[in-house]
């Protein structure tokens, strides 16, 4: 919800209107620990909290928890936005990599999730996540970096790759570096 509302310029509110609940949970893109909020009806709030505490939900002194949620709330704008930058950046450097071996579609990448396209069957979206995982000595003598990417395979054909808090304009570059060295060994 927040990555959307921050791609599109507009509040959440907005975006869920016509929704009978929303649950937002504050480990996704806001960087808390843990958490979660749910609204709705008073009612289906109601009945939410009596379920969740009949099945042993709940926490005490979870103040600091809270903080960390507010903490991302109000940072929100800011720390999207630069995740949907580094996505961004990421993808353009596959575009400019122009590798038989894989390709993005540019109008797709609307926040900090890139979907990777595995072309010419060099690779599977299995092989490749393990290519850009591994660390070789060839790696670290050549570039002078020893860098693990962690992509997910999602289909057949495609790869993707999500952008956090946690992973800064820096990392981006090291992990379109990766990309590009995986690319050219396994063209060689």
């Amino acid at each position: 919800l927040m990555n959307a509302a921050v791609a599109q310029n507009m509040e959440p509110a907005r975006i869920t209107q016509h929704c009978d609940s929303v649950s937002l949970c504050f480990s996704k893109g806001l960087g808390g620990p843990a958490g979660a909020v749910l609204a709705g009806r008073r009612e289906f709030v109601a009945e939410a909290w009596r379920v969740r505490k009949l099945l042993g939900g709940g926490m005490r002194q979870a103040g600091v928890l809270a903080a960390a949620a507010r903490f991302g709330l109000e940072h929100v704008e800011t720390t999207l936005r630069r995740d949907h930058d580094n996505a961004r950046r990421f993808a353009e450097g596959i575009q400019e990599l122009n590798s038989p071996l894989f390709s993005v579609n540019l109008t797709a990448v609307e926040t900090n999730i890139v979907m990777v396209s595995i072309r010419g069957g060099w690779l599977s979206p299995a092989e490749l996540c393990e290519h850009l995982r591994a660390v070789s000595e060839e790696e670290l003598a050549e570039t002078g970096q020893a860098v693990s990417l962690l992509l997910f395979p999602w289909s057949v054909h495609t790869v993707r790759a999500v952008w956090h808090r946690d992973v800064s304009a820096h990392d981006t570059e090291l992990a379109k570096n990766k990309l590009q060295f995986v690319a050219r060994k396994c063209q060689e």
